[in-house]
Formats: C-alpha cells, structure tokens, sequence
C-alpha cells in the first residue's frame, strides 16, 4: 500500500494496519502532519498544525498500543477539530480571532484523548460559524475554503475546514459542528460522511455558542461507519453542559443481517434538483429498495426555514450581544456580518416564543413521521458545489432536500449524509438519512448498508488540485451511478 493508498484508508482499516504492526501510530501521523502542511494549507481548510500536541499523543499511543493498552477504534488515529472547539496548547479562532486562547478545554476533545485519538490540527471554519451572516465563502481569516474535488469549488458552510481536510485524505476525520446544516450540507459538496447525531447525545461544553437550542457537534469521516465509531467516542452525560442526555451510546453494526429495512422517501425531494442529483437518488432508491421496502411519504407542511432562521436569529444576537453592541462586527471578513444581527435585537419575545411553539408542533409530527420507519430520504442537496468565489444566498433558502435538514435542525433528531455519486463536472452528489430521536445505528446502518452496495467509498479526488473527480479504483461516474 502506497502513502496516498493509505491516506484515503477509513478508521477502521487504518486500526488493523497499526494493531498488525504495519504502520506504528508516529509513522501515520507524520505521514498526515505532511498533507496537512502540503495539502490542507493550500485548500485555505488549516488554522493550526499542532504539531507539538501530534507528537506527543502519537508516542503515547504507540507506547500503549505495544504493552498491549487498546483504548478502542481510535486508538493512533490522527484527527482534526473545527476551530470553535477549544484544545489547550493551541489557538481558538472562531475563524475570526487569530490569537484568542482558552485555558479549559472541550469535553470532546478530552474524550477523543482518551481514545488514543491524536490531535494533529484546528481546522478552518468561517467566522463565527457563520452566525453573523455572510453570504460568499471568503468570510475566514483562513480565506475561501477550496473543494479537493475540484478547487475552484467551495466547500459549503461553516464546517468548511473538516469537510476540506477530510475529502482531501489530510486526515482520516475531522469534528464539526451544525446549527441549521452546517455538517450535512459540507459533506454534500465535499462526498464525504457528516453525522449529526440526536440534539444532547454530544456535549458541547468548550465550544463556541451560536445558538443554545440547535448548536450541535459531530463527527465528519469518510464513511458512515467511521462516524459511528466517532460517535461512540465522545457521546455520553457531560455535567458541563446541562443540556447532554444521561443515556448511554454504543455503536452497533447490525446492517448486514437486514434485509427489512423500511425507508420513507420524502415526496418532491428532487424537485428542481439537478439532473444528476435526481439520478444518483434514484440509483441510491434502487439500491435501497433491494435490502427494503420505498414508501413515498410527505413532510408536514409546515415553515421549517422561517422558524429555523428566526430562532437562531435571535439565540445569535443574545450570545453575541455584547460583541455586536461594541461594534466589533466591523472586524470580520464578511460585509453582510456588519449588521446582519442586528436585527435580532428587536425580535418580539411573543415571535421568539411563538417560533418555539410551533417548533415543538414539527418535533411532534416529525417523530409520528419518522417512527414509522428506519430512516427518511432525500438528495442532501440539490446541486452540486458552487464556485469558491461565488455569492450563495440563491442556494440557502430554497427546496432540494433542506425541509427534511431543517426537520432534523428544529426536532434534534439525527441525521447522517453520505456520498452516492458524482453529478456535474464531476463533483460529489450526497443523500441524507433522517431517523428519529436517539435512532442514530438505524440510519448508520442504512447508510453502510448503501455504501457497501454501490461502492461510493471508493470515490476520491484526484487530487487536492485536480479539476474532475474520479476514483482512482476504477469507480465510474457522470452517469448517476458510482457502481
């Protein structure tokens, strides 16, 4: 196996290589501290190399790992945080703060520790996370975040940097955080796996606050499995963050014994989607419908977006007050982020309270939908990634799959999306799993259960600076389907 071969390996073949002695955990992670520096830079999508921090865990683990200590999957593996998740030994930028540090921690990167996991870098993310707007992917002190499939491309959204460094092979995985889809729509663009698991499964405390109630961290890997192996490494109670869920997760895979699956296929999901977009679903559905049954169900009509956006409108402006009343927005990158939220300061508390009101209206009915089947489909998005220079503002409101994300936003529900194809000019197409509360091995394994049928991991970019994708393992692609 060459370097490149072993880049692009997923965690858990990564775990055989180092537990068989073929690779020890100080050889992997220099093998990817040289794509982050090489790579990662040039794709805007690194902060910081914590060099230091690689070093010394990598030893550790490779100390352990030989007397026979396995901490679990993780152990050795190198990973990256998205820079609104604080790790001592290193700066936390929220993008925007090139020297802001904190002396506490985030609980998950104390749990990824603890698995053996090696902290190699703070990757990019826009401003803030995007919380005070922007609408044009240069809002980062990092610059405009670059797609590996083709890097004229963006990224989409403010987990931009994990979604980069992991479609890039520059590391195995990354964390990422999601307040209205900023974990989902990443791995749409960039064909990678992003899992937004159920609203407390995940603490958030040593992380960046956007808004209270929808704020969620998550793992994004290069398959679904991995994102169930990541999961179970940091889900758990967390004192520091009251809102964390007292039961416990355990990832179980348990895909290649059904053969019962029941999906519901959200109704209108490709309307007005892409070509290629709609195909690759299809080819996704046929896929699916040999380990299952299809049965076309609609989403309750109800205003997901308006209630999503007035929410973190407001939530955003209270954990930002002081910072916006100062004026201090005129220091970030973004022109829309000068006044954007300031209209969350005169926001009715009755239009507040009214927004959660009818949010728990979606909760309810989107759990009667969902209990109903293992998982709930749709394109993840309906176009494929838009220029790195571009205004998006025609993307986010619209149709194309982001009812069912903005479902999941507002009833913290899981979601997983995973790569199932390549559309225009070669560029990812992703579809979404969507299941009910604290149902994330449900839809993991629908989700495994499709990438092993088609072979969708086997897609890769060329390279970081290639402009057409193709899997260099002789996948195809440009006709809908990755088999």
């Amino acid at each position: 196996m060459n370097a490149e071969e072993l880049a692009f390996s997923s965690i858990t073949q990564l775990g055989a290589l180092l537990r068989s002695g073929t690779v020890s955990p100080t050889e992997l992670t220099e093998l990817y501290l040289g794509r982050l520096d090489r790579i990662g830079r040039s794709l805007n999508a690194v902060v910081t190399i914590t060099e230091d921090i690689a070093h010394r865990e990598a030893a550790l683990a490779e100390a352990e790992l030989r007397s026979g200590l396995d901490r679990g999957p993780l152990h050795g593996i190198p990973y990256g945080l998205k820079d609104i998740i604080s790790a001592v030994g290193a700066p936390t930028t929220w993008g925007a703060f090139p020297d802001q540090r904190f002396a506490e921690e985030a609980t998950v990167t104390r749990r990824l520790r603890d698995a053996g996991a090696v902290l190699l870098a703070k990757v990019a993310t826009i401003e803030i996370a995007g919380g005070m707007g922007y609408d044009n992917p240069d809002a980062s002190i990092t610059g405009p975040p670059a797609n590996p499939w083709h890097t004229e491309r963006w990224t989409n959204g403010s987990s931009s940097g994990p979604s980069a460094v992991v479609a890039a092979a520059v590391l195995p995985f990354a964390m990422g955080s999601d307040t209205g889809g900023s974990i989902l729509l990443p791995a749409a663009f960039t064909g990678t796996a992003g899992m937004r698991a159920t609203y407390g499964r995940v603490s958030r405390a040593g992380a960046m606050t956007l808004c209270w109630t929808l704020d969620r961290l998550g793992p994004m890997c290069r398959c679904a499995d991995d994102c169930g192996l990541v999961l179970e490494a940091i889900a758990g109670h967390d004192p520091r963050d009251p809102s964390s869920l007292g039961r416990p997760y355990r990832y179980r895979r348990a895909h290649r014994r059904r053969t019962d699956f029941r999906f519901g296929v959200i109704s209108g999901s490709c309307d007005g989607a892409e070509t290629e977009v709609s195909a690759n679903f299809d080819v996704s559905l046929a896929a699916l419908g040999e380990i299952g049954t299809l049965h076309e169900v609609q989403l309750p009509d109800l205003p997901y977006g308006e209630v999503a956006e007035l929410v973190t409108s407001a939530e955003a402006y209270a954990a930002f007050d002081a910072f916006i009343a100062s004026g201090r927005t005129v220091e970030l990158t973004a022109s829309k982020a000068r006044a954007h939220r300031l209209a969350g300061a005169v926001i009715p508390a009755v239009d507040y309270i009214r927004a959660q009101r009818i949010r728990r209206v979606i909760a309810e009915r989107f759990a009667e939908l969902a209990s109903g089947y293992d998982a709930l489909l749709a394109p993840s998005l309906g176009v494929v990634a838009s220029g790195v220079n571009d205004d998006f503002e025609y993307m986010l409101p619209g149709a194309f799959g982001r009812p069912l994300n903005y479902a999941g936003v507002l009833s913290g529900t899981p979601t997983v999306s995973v790569l199932n194809g390549l559309g225009r000019d070669g560029l990812p197409t992703g579809i979404q799993f969507a299941g009910g509360a604290l149902k994330e091995n449900r839809i993991l394994d629908a989700a495994v259960a499709l990438e092993e049928r088609t072979g969708t991991t086997l897609l890769r970019p060329d390279g970081p600076h290639g402009t057409a994708a193709r899997a260099s393992t002789g996948v195809g692609r440009g006709n809908g389907s990755a088999a």
